[in-house]
């Protein structure tokens, strides 16, 4: 790595466009060599390029002393390094803003139940994200290099991953950018050594109880013997796979643009659509759905068996999802849901005459009174009236049961379980259909109608029943 225009990490800069004109680049540094080089770097570019530098520490409290030694040598280095050069000429700059943070990293992986690593990572992140917000950056940049990638793909392909896995570390995800990561640690240590640049190191670097390290200090090396251009062979490799997976992402958000709002904030697709496409673009698609879901990753086992129940001979059927979220085939749709819809039936509500039941659990209101029925019926399913002479005991709302039975106007008689199957009704909202009945059996069944069999003539004495819908059905799906 040098100071020549064309040098790695400029033309990575170029090609994702990490640095744009009159921006503000909030950069990552805990005080490593990696860390140490991208700032330094960057500090030189702002004599040419036209942008704004911060640099962000954040102190994870994990190693003691250790890592009050790191932030105190950062808060240094940057007001020792961060200027212009005097011997190089250079046109005086504002100085370099420092932004420290920290926080109790072990007590919050104990409260969320996951490894230090992984909370580090999160915290560290957040905390860079506010940074940015503070100072109004475009750009947050990391060092990690194409030493960090290549350890990121032997882990993905020691742990079973598809094409997305071995496409690494991406140069670019949104406002994060990477400039350093098509440089290697050597070159990173050629560098600081020919500017004679100071750095810490992380003791935890070498403890090989973490996978990682494994990797970094017992694999790479090995390889470096069979190939000594073993990482940048590695960076070509990514690159390509890369490309090959944006491609067939491309594709997939294509198909994905397709799909359309579902209650509860969810999303549906046509299964027929899904199950047409190819497996490789079939399960980027459902990875692109749940995407739009949160920002939450899935593996292959997940993404695949909603694939397969698009496939599915049965209309019906249902896929847990890690997250809190729900894949449904609803005959023709599949259904992404957050949270696991369960439609537990209704305790049954007696309807007084005259009088009105509420039921709030399952979003109906049902109200009843003595009339005459009118010349001409109402011209909905659920406002009706019945015949007092026809009617059998109390009335009472329940859920449906085995064997009811009810002949809807200008329709044959047909149990309720086939009208609703017919009527493509999902499963798990069967249940959660209102039923007004009597001891003889239905009168009425909520968005279907009343039994015509029970309803008065025009002129007549009459029960009038107005069923209304008192809350929309989104606000029900996830109860």
């Amino acid at each position: 790595m040098d100071k020549r225009p064309d040098c790695a990490m400029n033309r990575l800069i170029d090609e994702y466009d990490m640095l744009p004109p009159g921006c503000t680049v909030v950069c990552a540094v805990s005080g490593g060599a990696d860390s140490i080089c991208l700032l330094h770097r960057l500090n030189q570019l702002r004599a040419i390029r036209p942008f704004t530098l911060v640099a962000a520490h954040y102190n994870h409290h994990l190693r003691g002393a250790e890592s009050d030694r790191d932030e105190a040598f950062v808060k240094r280095w940057v007001e020792d390094w961060c200027g212009p050069d005097p011997a190089a000429g250079q046109v005086p700059l504002p100085a370099v803003r420092l932004i420290t943070g920290g926080g109790d990293v072990s007590g919050e992986a104990k409260r969320l139940g996951l490894g230090l690593e992984e909370t580090a990572r999160r915290m560290r992140y957040a905390f860079l994200e506010e940074a940015a917000r503070a100072v109004g950056a475009d750009r947050i940049a990391t060092a990690h290099t194409a030493d960090d990638n290549a350890e990121t793909v032997l882990l993905h392909l020691i742990r079973g991953s598809g094409l997305q896995g071995l496409t690494g570390i991406r140069p670019r995800q949104g406002r994060l950018v990477r400039p350093l990561l098509t440089t290697t640690r050597r070159e990173i240590e050629d560098y600081l050594e020919l500017y004679h640049i100071p750095h810490v190191e992380d003791s935890t670097n070498q403890d090989d109880t973490y996978t990682r390290n494994q990797v970094r200090h017992q694999v790479i090396p090995l390889l470096d013997e069979i190939n000594p251009w073993f990482v940048p062979r590695m960076a070509d490799t990514i690159r390509y796979l890369r490309s090959d997976n944006d491609y067939l992402s491309a594709q997939a958000a294509a198909v994905a643009r397709r799909a359309r709002p579902a209650g509860g904030g969810g999303l549906s697709i046509s299964a027929a659509l899904l199950a047409s496409q190819p497996d490789p673009i079939a399960v980027r698609i459902v990875s692109c759905l749940l995407g739009r879901l949160g920002e939450f990753q899935f593996g292959a086992a997940h993404l695949t068996a909603v694939v397969a129940l698009s496939r599915s001979p049965s209309p019906s059927g249902t896929v847990s999802l890690p997250h809190s979220l729900t894949a449904r085939r609803v005959y023709g749709e599949l259904i992404l849901v957050r949270g696991a819809r369960r439609s537990p039936p209704f305790a049954p509500v007696s309807l007084s005459v005259p009088g009105e039941a509420v039921l709030p659990s399952i979003g109906w209101t049902i109200a009843c009174r003595r009339a005459e029925a009118p010349e001409q019926p109402p011209d909905t399913p659920d406002h009706f009236f019945l015949n007092p002479s026809r009617l059998t005991g109390p009335l009472v709302i329940r859920p449906r049961l085995t064997g009811d039975t009810i002949t809807l106007p200008r329709r044959r008689a047909k149990t309720v379980k086939k009208l609703l199957i017919d009527a493509k009704v999902p499963r798990w909202d069967r249940d959660r259909l209102p039923l007004l009945a009597d001891a003889s059996g239905p009168l009425w069944l909520a968005g279907f109608g009343p039994d015509q069999g029970r309803l008065s003539s025009s002129g007549a004495p009459a029960l009038e029943v107005i069923a209304l819908r008192t809350a929309p059905a989104e606000e029900l799906q996830n109860e």
